[in-house]
């Protein structure tokens, strides 16, 4: 049986300069502002076989503790601008937009799923539900999962 791996968290102050390159070259490539590897490998100052030495190998640390995210359930008059209002109210509010199922209209109410992240710079979640509860068009807002 092939040896299984073997993790460690470690501060990215010490970590060698070549995997902050490899991160930058990921983000790069996941973000879209390069369309291939050895772009993104070129764009963070790396060599392509490096990239690729390395790349399976590390990733960020998300840590639970600085970001939450929510899923939201809201019921929505059918209008123009409705949707938008709501979500610039979201993003006002600090959050970040990671999914939006927005289901056909029925009897003039849309139904739409949000998740979000909510930095810790974010509204409290208590304050998000009463912006968001309060935006014209809202007909029914809540917290589906999430704290």
């Amino acid at each position: 049986m092939p040896d299984e791996p073997k993790y460690y968290l470690i501060d990215a102050k010490v970590m060698p300069a070549i995997l902050h390159k490899v991160l930058e070259a990921k983000r790069l490539l996941e973000s879209g502002k390069c369309r291939t590897a050895s772009d993104a490998a070129d764009a963070a100052n790396l060599s392509r076989s490096a990239f690729y030495k390395y790349k399976d190998a590390i990733r960020p640390f998300f840590d639970g503790e600085s970001d939450r995210i929510a899923t939201f359930y809201a019921e929505l008059s059918h209008a123009p601008g409705v949707l938008s209002h709501l979500l610039n109210l979201l993003a006002e509010a600090g959050l970040n937009i990671l999914t939006l199922n927005q289901n056909i209209p029925i009897n003039g109410k849309a139904a739409v799923t949000i998740s979000a992240q909510m930095p810790k710079t974010a509204a409290e979640l208590s304050g998000v539900l009463a912006i968001a509860s309060a935006c014209d068009g809202v007909i029914r807002f809540e917290l589906m999962a999430g704290n």
